[in-house]
């Protein structure tokens, strides 16, 4: 086992006498790489990553700083798409994430650009899957069991709850939140609550959230003024986002929505 350090520091990484660690791996002197680990050959852990027991880390993968893996998380490791014959793919994470027991993230695929990307103070709870070429940004939450398939963007403060599957080449827009046990097949727009009640549908504004992350009261009825035009309105889509571009003080929430819609190509929740 050799241990090359990223950091220069004076003290060695703590990597237990049963971990194994590739002659290949760059691992951060104050990186902890806890009982029965394996971490693979081009692997490259930031400072202060901790591997707490039984994790699985695969490369190509560059991991940032102040990451830790629970035991059983299976990290980096080959795309599960039938077209994959070995070709040379990555995983690129962050800094300050939590990925849980039993995790499994893949890594790209070369016809789906080739890296699966995670952000930063990213929360990925036991169980939780995320597929090949898929691309998680910063503060998402991804609660117990929610699956994504390949090439599945999630963007920024989104919550995707327990027991969700995720339908490939779908996007999650920002600040969204998703009720556990949702199946979402198309694109879950910026802002909303999404949830199966009867059937899939976005039934509001993700207003709690926004208070929380420290959205103005103005910014809020701005956003909540577009959705009463885009879901509650006899408008259809199009209408309603032709009425929103001709109001002039609609605000950079509302273009960020409008945006997101008029680039879906599965279509969105309504």
């Amino acid at each position: 086992m050799i241990v090359t350090g990223l950091e220069n520091t004076d003290t060695a990484a703590s990597v237990h006498p049963t971990a194994i660690v590739d002659r290949r791996a760059r691992i951060a002197h104050s990186c902890k790489i806890g009982p029965y680990c394996v971490v693979g050959a081009e692997v490259e852990l930031g400072k202060g990553c901790e591997l707490i027991s039984h994790v699985v880390l695969h490369g190509p993968a560059k991991i940032g700083a102040d990451n830790r893996f629970f035991p059983f998380a299976a990290v980096g490791l080959e795309p599960q798409d039938v077209s994959f014959v070995g070709e040379r793919t990555s995983l690129v994470m962050g800094d300050h994430n939590l990925v849980r027991e039993y995790v499994t993230i893949n890594r790209g695929t070369a016809k789906g650009g080739g890296t699966t990307r995670i952000g930063n103070h990213v929360l990925i709870m036991a169980y939780s899957h995320v597929g090949h070429d898929s691309e998680i940004g910063d503060h998402v939450m991804l609660i117990n069991g929610a699956t994504l398939a390949g090439h599945v963007t999630v963007e920024e403060w989104a919550v995707v709850g327990a027991l969700c599957p995720v339908h490939q080449f779908v996007r999650i827009g920002a600040h969204s939140y998703i009720g556990g046990g949702t199946t979402i097949t198309k694109d879950v727009v910026p802002f909303s609550k999404t949830a199966a009640a009867r059937d899939t549908h976005a039934y509001g504004l993700n207003t709690i959230g926004l208070k929380r992350r420290g959205f103005s009261g103005e910014r809020i009825q701005k956003i909540h003024h577009a959705y009463k035009t885009l879901l509650a309105s006899k408008l259809n889509t199009s209408q309603a986002i032709e009425k929103l571009k001709a109001e002039p003080e609609r605000g950079p929430d509302v273009d960020r929505l409008i945006q997101f819609i008029e680039a879906s190509e599965r279509g969105v929740i309504k």
